[in-house]
């Protein structure tokens, strides 16, 4: 390497940049790649003493763009690369960036180019094709101006980070109002309002709230249920809060409650919001004493929309459950009209969860078949009494009109769009075909006959046969399991045998807990 290519530095006036104390083992990493050692040298004693929001840094050291690529891989939240341009070759330092920004997908780490041969890379042509940060001519740059460049630098990505987190805070609240039949929508809700907050305040890990803890809690029976903390509160997500909270604390939270507002108190702030519909819900974070006036009105304006998004979930939610109540209470009335118990309806909503989740559905559409497989017989409506309350064998006509309250009950919930009745028309139009094609209304067969009806299916001739009906006796639980065993690959899909004759006492335990009276 030429003599101009060693890094040295401008001649300038001495002058104090300050320093600040470190805080605990938060640092700022940086990759210094240089093929000359008294570049990392010099660089290392400049910035031996800089501290960035009570943060020093961490050096990181390579002497080309393979050992710079090696350490990328594997070190995690670099924060800046001061980056040679010429090394081993004239593109080395280029490559370095191109593996940042297109193999690693890495656009948070800050990047400066300092080159000893300008002329090598022109600075336009670099600056347009690459994505960097900053470009140096070493010779350019003083004590001062490397401090001010890494300054800026560290700046720019705590923001990008501050930014990212905003968006992860945002996304999550954006799921849990989509989130409708997942029980934990309102605890994804209450994580992202947290994270949502921290980065409002544009919080790092080291900050003092941060490290005070805060927590994000909704009340129950029992008293507030932490369900997201940071700092010193992580270790008690899911805990009743009145475990593990000071006096103090507890107080100030009462004391939020009784004016059915959000407060700062000395070093405190709860945030409080309830919705129209009656749940409460709470955020507390310490360490807010020096929060500023303009932080503090933003934070309330920030909660005042929370409550607003907050009532649109519950609504949302308060829709789901009346859907539930409304299908069960319908099957419940069929089953009634049957002469038969509206346990059955319950055992085969409970036993088409379990088999769901064990074929791997996700909790969604687990939740979706337990809410909708209870309407399965509602075509039973259509049917006269007659022959639905037949206690001897039906003749082949009477047959004929039973067999029509599948096409009967898809008829009634097919022009519904919403989920559970969507899901429930289908399940009532096709839980009487058969694996083989033999079945009705319309004798598909295999997958063609969705997994729902599949699915249903099954569980109604177990929990059928294994219960009195009004034209028979129960059947032994044995005599139930050989005609299942019988039919695999016959009437019943055989994936949906081996996994329900596999989890057995699941479906065992859950028809003792709800058992016909």
């Amino acid at each position: 390497m030429n003599d101009d290519d060693l890094f040295v530095f401008a001649d300038e006036d001495a002058e104090s940049v300050g320093e600040l104390k470190p805080d605990g083992d938060e640092e700022w990493r940086i990759l210094i790649v240089d093929d000359e050692p008294a570049v990392h040298d010099t660089t290392r004693r400049v910035l031996d003493d800089f501290t960035f929001e009570s943060k020093r840094i961490h050096f990181f050291n390579a002497v080309s763009a393979s050992e710079a690529i090696e350490i990328l891989e594997t070190e995690k939240n670099i924060a800046l690369v001061l980056l040679d341009v010429v090394m081993e070759d004239d593109e080395a330092g280029l490559r370095v960036v191109k593996h940042i920004r297109e193999n690693l997908s890495n656009m948070m780490t800050r990047v400066v180019l300092r080159t000893g041969q300008p002329g090598v890379a022109p600075e336009k042509e670099i600056i347009e094709e690459y994505d960097i940060n900053d470009y140096k001519a070493k010779s350019e740059l003083t004590a001062q101006k490397l401090f001010t460049t890494v300054l800026s630098s560290l700046r720019s990505y705590r923001d990008l980070k501050i930014i990212d987190r905003n968006r992860k805070g945002l996304k999550m609240i954006i799921e849990s109002s989509g989130e409708l039949y997942n029980k934990r929508s309102l605890k994804k809700f209450t994580e992202g309002v947290l994270c949502q907050l921290i980065s409002i305040l544009r919080l790092d890990n080291d900050s003092v709230i941060m490290n005070n803890g805060g927590f994000a809690a909704t009340i129950d029976a029992n008293g507030f249920v932490i369900h997201a903390a940071t700092g010193k509160y992580q270790d008690y997500i899911g805990c009743s809060s009145d475990d593990v909270l000071s006096v103090e604390i507890k107080q100030i939270i009462k004391k939020s409650m009784e004016k059915n507002k959000s407060i700062f108190q000395d070093d405190h702030f709860v945030g409080y919001f309830a919705s129209k519909i009656g749940s409460k819900h709470i955020l507390y974070m310490g360490g807010c004493g020096n929060l500023s006036d303009v932080d503090k009105d933003i934070i309330m304006v920030f909660f005042g929309n929370v409550s607003v998004a907050l009532d649109n979930i519950n609504l949302n939610r308060e829709i789901i459950e009346t859907q539930k109540e409304v299908v069960f209470t319908l099957g419940e009335v069929v089953e009634n009209r049957s002469k038969e118990t509206a346990n059955h309806v319950l055992r085969v909503g409970e036993y088409s969860y379990i088999l769901a989740k064990k074929l791997g559905l996700s909790e969604d559409d687990a939740e979706l078949i337990k809410m909708a497989s209870p309407l399965h017989d509602v075509g039973k409506i259509g049917i006269p009494d007659s022959i639905l309350l037949k206690p001897g064998r039906l003749t082949p006509e009477e047959y004929e009109a039973m067999k029509s309250h599948a096409e009967i009950g898809y008829e009634i919930l097919n022009k519904s769009e919403r989920p559970i009745i969507k899901a429930a028309s289908v399940i009532a139009y096709e839980h009487h075909e058969r694996w083989d094609g033999k079945g009705y209304p319309r004798g598909i067969s295999g997958d063609r006959i969705s997994l729902y009806g599949r699915i249903t299916s099954l569980v109604d001739v177990f929990d059928a046969l294994a219960n009195d009906r009004c034209y028979r006796k129960a059947w032994e639980l044995e005599k139930v399991l050989g005609l299942i065993r019988e039919e695999r690959g016959k009437q019943f899909d055989p994936e949906l045998v081996d996994l329900f004759l596999g989890n057995l006492q699941e479906f065992i335990k859950v028809s003792e807990i709800y058992k016909d009276q």
